[in-house]
C-alpha cells in the first residue's frame, strides 16, 4: 500500500469566509438530541441532495426540486423524516430520539467478530455499485493554530469511481470551483504538508481500496471483538472494535467498523492511528516540512461513511483530523496545530464515460490549497450544497476580511 494520500498545505494562518448564497428552494435547521445537545456530523437528505451538518449541529440544503420533506439521521439515533410546508423558510429545529436494538443471537459470540468481517468483504461486490458513477462533493480543508484558524480552502468537486469489481482503478477527482484564505500574519506562517485532500474518498475508500485494511493479511494483525450494536438511519448495525495484536513496520489502528445488519455492507469505520511509535507515526503523517522544524505527532483519526440508497451502499461522507506539534530546537516550548479535511457527497449521477480526463484530474501530489485561488464573493457557492462553517469559524473570517 502506498501510505502517502495527498498533500494539504498548513501554511499558519487564518479564517475561512461566509458562505450565504440565498437560493429559492432551501431549507435549514439545527439537529440535536432529545437531551438538547447539538449533533454533529448528522446526514441530511432530500431533493436528491446530502449534507451534513457542521460543528453546531447546523445544516443548509438546497435543490431545484420542490422540497417536500428531509430526512435526517445520526449514528445511534432513529432517523426522523420532515415533512415540510410549501411556505417554509425559518430555520427547522429538529430533535432525533435515541434508537432501541434488537442484536441477533447468532452474532454475539467475540469469537464471531472476525468471521462477520469476513463475511462482509465477500459481498462487497453485491453490495455496492456495479457500474462506474459520477459524484458531486464539497470538499474543505482548515488549519488551527493553537485555537485560532490559520488556512482554509474549500471547493466543489467531482468524483469518478469505477464499479467496486472492477479490476483496475481508475477512479479520479477534479475541482470545479474552488477558494482558499490565509492569514496575513508572518508569525503564522509554517510550511509543513501532511497527508490528506480530496483524494481521500479515493485512497481511503477501504471497501475498494482493501490493500490497507479489509483483507485477511492486514486484519490478522488486529483483536477483533464484538460490541454493542447501533443504528444508522433506520437500520441497525453490528459494530466490530479493532486494536492492534502485535507490532509492525508500519503503524496500526485502533478503532470500529459499522456493518448493515441485513446486507452485511460496511456502513462505517471510525479509526485512529496508534501513536506509540511516534517515528512510524511520523512516516505516515508527514509529507515534508522545514530543515530546523521538528514534528510531534499527536494524533491522526479517520471516519468513513457509506450510505445505502436505492438498494446500493455508495460511500457519502470522508473526514481526517490531524494534532500534531512542531518546535524549533532554540525555542523553549512548542506549537500545537490541528488540520482537518473533509469530503460529503452531495449527489450522484450514473455514467457510461470517463468525465474526467488528463489535466482535469487532480494527483495525490498536488496540494488542494495551490489549485484554487483567493475569495471574496459572499455568493461564491450559489445553488452549490455545502458544509455550513461553524459559528467560530464565521468570526474567523470576518476579523481576517478586516485586516485586508
Amino acid at each position: 500500500m502506498e501510505r502517502r494520500i495527498t498533500t494539504i498545505i498548513l501554511l499558519v494562518l487564518l479564517g475561512i469566509t461566509t458562505v450565504c448564497a440565498q437560493q429559492p428552494k432551501q431549507v435549514s435547521g439545527t439537529v440535536y438530541s432529545a437531551a438538547g445537545h447539538v449533533l454533529v456530523g448528522a446526514s441530511v437528505t432530500g431533493g436528491g441532495h446530502t449534507v451534513v451538518t457542521n460543528g453546531d449541529g447546523y445544516f443548509v440544503l438546497k435543490t431545484d426540486a420542490e422540497l417536500m420533506n428531509i430526512t435526517v439521521s445520526h449514528v445511534g439515533y432513529r432517523a426522523q423524516r420532515v415533512r415540510l410546508s410549501s411556505q417554509q423558510n425559518e430555520p427547522l429545529r429538529i430533535s432525533l430520539k435515541p434508537a432501541t436494538i434488537q442484536l441477533k443471537e447468532v452474532l454475539v459470540l467475540p469469537g464471531n467478530a472476525r468471521e462477520l468481517v469476513a463475511a462482509a468483504i465477500s459481498k462487497i461486490p453485491k453490495n455496492y455499485s456495479q457500474q462506474p458513477e459520477l459524484f458531486h462533493c464539497f470538499y474543505r480543508e482548515t488549519a488551527q493554530k493553537r485555537n485560532h484558524y490559520i488556512m482554509v480552502a474549500e471547493g466543489v468537486v467531482d468524483m469518478y469511481k469505477t464499479a467496486y469489481d472492477y479490476q483496475r482503478n481508475d477512479d479520479r477527482v477534479a475541482i470545479r470551483k474552488g477558494r482558499r484564505l490565509l492569514s496575513p500574519r508572518k508569525g503564522d506562517t509554517l510550511s509543513v504538508k501532511v497527508t490528506g485532500g480530496p483524494v481521500l474518498p479515493i485512497q481511503l475508500d477501504m471497501v475498494k481500496q482493501r490493500d490497507w485494511l479489509l483483507n485477511e493479511e492486514e486484519l490478522g494483525y488486529y483483536h477483533l471483538e464484538m460490541e454493542m450494536p447501533t443504528t444508522i438511519g433506520d437500520r441497525q448495525q453490528y459494530v466490530v472494535s479493532m486494536r492492534p495484536r502485535r507490532k509492525m513496520p508500519h503503524p496500526l489502528y485502533f478503532g470500529r467498523l459499522y456493518i448493515d445488519q441485513e446486507t452485511l455492507a460496511f456502513t462505517r469505520a471510525e479509526l485512529s492511528l496508534d501513536m506509540s511509535d511516534r517515528l512510524k507515526a511520523t512516516q505516515m503523517m508527514l509529507v515534508k516540512k522545514p530543515l530546523g522544524v521538528r514534528f510531534r505527532p499527536k494524533e491522526l483519526s479517520l471516519q468513513i461513511d457509506y450510505r445505502l440508497e436505492d438498494g446500493v451502499t455508495r460511500i457519502s461522507y470522508i473526514r481526517t483530523l490531524f494534532r500534531f506539534n512542531c518546535d524549533w530546537r532554540r525555542r523553549l516550548f512548542a506549537t500545537a496545530f490541528t488540520a482537518c479535511c473533509e469530503m460529503v457527497v452531495t449527489g450522484q449521477d450514473a455514467t457510461t464515460e470517463r468525465p474526467i480526463r488528463g489535466r482535469e484530474s487532480f494527483d495525490q501530489r498536488d496540494a488542494f490549497f495551490d489549485k484554487v485561488d483567493y475569495f471574496l464573493d459572499p455568493v461564491f457557492w450559489q445553488d452549490y450544497n455545502i458544509i455550513e462553517p461553524t459559528e467560530s469559524l464565521n468570526r474567523a473570517i470576518a476579523r481576517l476580511m478586516k485586516r485586508r
